[in-house]
């Protein structure tokens, strides 16, 4: 059975890889690892060691506490009712809220904040 921080750190593991456009084969290699390893990672099936997590961290251009960030509210989530406009538990994970991040991203600065403004808008309207 796989347990939760596993899990958890495995989907930041695949999130921050999948930010910096990298692929599983290509993390695996600088790690020097097998690309099946960061599959069973990436899922929660292995455990992540400490020393693995950091060179992982190193090259993903992280620091190793990225990993765990959010853990906390997970935990509190899983109590709580969670409001029908909220925000996805998992959004990260969600392939469609990384495009749209990433797709964000790529677009020049002053362009990025009007759309921003207009999103913020369009969602005090709703």
């Amino acid at each position: 059975m796989t347990h939760p921080v596993d899990v958890h750190v495995g989907k930041r593991i695949r999130h921050r890889r999948w930010l910096v456009g990298m692929t599983q084969q290509q993390l695996a290699e600088r790690v020097g690892i097998k690309f099946q390893q960061i599959q069973k990672y990436e899922t929660g099936a292995n455990r992540v060691s400490a020393s693995r997590l950091w060179d992982i961290a190193d090259s993903l251009d992280v620091p190793v506490s990225f990993f765990f960030e959010g853990i906390e509210g997970e935990a509190a989530e899983g109590e709580a009712a969670v409001a029908p406009t909220a925000v996805p538990a998992d959004v990260m994970g969600d392939k469609e809220a990384l495009d749209l991040i990433r797709s964000y991203y790529a677009i020049p600065e002053n362009q990025r904040r009007r759309l921003f403004e207009l999103a913020r808008v369009l969602s005090d309207v709703a």
